[in-house]
């Protein structure tokens, strides 16, 4: 019974909860990549509000989990789209990249914004996810070199 319970319990989890990130790898180091991304962030017209240095916060304990940097941005003129379906959403907005050091270099990480906003009232084939899904793309693509 009880394995029964817990079956039902985690299929009825949101689709969002097991998906994967999209993972760009980087050419450099983690701190260039992220330069490259803040540029490219706002080239496209986008702002970015803040980076995170998480490996750096730890390393200030005597931890290490290496380079792990979270590029926080975003576009009002997207956001607005956004938030006009459903202001809940802003509770997952403004937009994250993290960006962390690999064996090759460095790579970039982010949710898909039909999985990272699929809980909000926004239908999954409303235009505003397709634009964020094609800026994701476009910066990181642009930073990755």
């Amino acid at each position: 019974m009880k394995r029964t319970l817990t079956a039902i319990f985690f299929a009825t989890l949101p689709a969002a909860a097991n998906s994967e990130p999209v993972i760009v790898p980087a050419a450099g180091t983690v701190p260039e990549t992220v330069e490259r991304l803040k540029a490219s962030v706002e080239a496209a017209g986008g702002r970015v509000f803040g980076v995170f240095d998480f490996g750096g916060g730890i390393r200030s304990i005597g931890e290490d989990v290496g380079e792990v940097q979270l590029v926080i941005f975003g576009d009002p003129r997207i956001g607005a789209q956004a938030l006009s379906a459903d202001r809940m959403a802003a509770l997952d907005l403004p937009g994250k990249i993290l960006v962390f050091d690999t064996a090759e270099g460095s790579a970039m990480a982010y949710e898909q914004p039909t999985e990272m906003l699929a809980e909000w009232k926004i239908p999954a084939d409303a235009p505003v996810l397709e634009m964020m899904s094609r800026t994701l793309g476009a910066v990181t693509s642009a930073a990755a070199r």
